[in-house]
């Protein structure tokens, strides 16, 4: 009975700590164990996109909204690579893990599903945050931008990572091949990521697209870390924050309803 009482005090009171952090730190030693990859070669990405708009549209396009337009984008590049390492980590994770046949590892241990939930989204969280904090670091000075506001902007940044790890989360479960992950991410996760505002103003698009525009969370991530950046938004950096935060946690709650059915999880 005393076991069984412990069992049930566990499940409904305590966190197994010591698995939780041991779980965000598998996840964290993935992707510090290839730098090159998951913290250079998005800097890399970055770089190459200021460089590109700059040279090819910078000069020409004028200002939007009252800056220029190198200014305008650089926090949605920001952003977008943040984003997409976020949704990186966990899908990745979760999927190699099916296809190897080791999932079985992580789902013995004594971790409830919420605890899985956690140990996951924080891999992905820090991921985001290893990759924003160099762009942003060296990004920003070098093409003149200060932050506006950094404590939200790092707010907006850490809600967009948990609400990516989330959806990579999702995207791991579902998936059972490599082929299904990629369909997820060129039909699903692309265009949330380049129909959000990231290279115009919400403005300068016809009526109809900016209704849709509206309904995409990304935008609000987007448009947030911009306010946050250059003090200027396309909608209220309230509701965008109060939308963000209702869809992140959706996101999650799907996640963590998943992985304690066992959904696509269990052979």
């Amino acid at each position: 009975m005393s076991d069984i009482s412990a069992m049930g005090e566990r499940r409904f009171g305590r966190v197994n700590w010591l698995g939780l952090a041991t779980l965000a730190n598998r996840e964290m030693r993935r992707f510090l164990s290839i730098w090159m990859q998951t913290v250079l070669a998005p800097l890399v990405t970055a770089g190459l996109f200021l460089a590109i708009f700059s040279i090819a549209i910078g000069p020409g396009r004028g200002e939007v909204m009252g800056f220029a337009y190198l200014h305008f984008i650089a926090p949605g590049i920001l952003t977008m690579t943040v984003i997409q390492n976020a949704f990186a980590n966990t899908s990745s994770s979760i999927l190699v893990s099916k296809v190897q046949g080791n999932i079985v590892d992580t789902l013995m241990p004594p971790l409830s599903a919420a605890e899985l939930t956690a140990g996951y989204i924080a891999g992905g969280v820090a991921r985001g945050l290893f990759v924003a904090v160099p762009i942003g670091m060296i990004m920003m000075p070098l093409i003149g931008v200060g932050i506006a506001n950094p404590l939200l902007a790092l707010l907006y940044v850490t809600l967009g990572a948990a609400l990516m790890a989330g959806l990579g989360l999702l995207g791991g479960i579902f998936a059972n091949k490599f082929d299904q992950m990629a369909a997820i991410t060129n039909f699903v996760i692309t265009p949330l990521s380049f129909l959000s505002g990231t290279f115009y103003s919400a403005e300068a698009v016809p009526d109809a697209m900016r209704y849709l525009l509206h309904w995409n969370p990304i935008f609000y991530l987007i448009d947030g870390v911009r306010y946050s950046v250059l003090g200027i938004s396309d909608s209220s950096p309230v509701l965008g924050l109060a939308i963000l935060t209702s869809v992140t946690a959706v996101i999650i709650v799907w996640a963590w309803a998943w992985i304690r059915r066992g959904y696509r999880l269990k052979p």
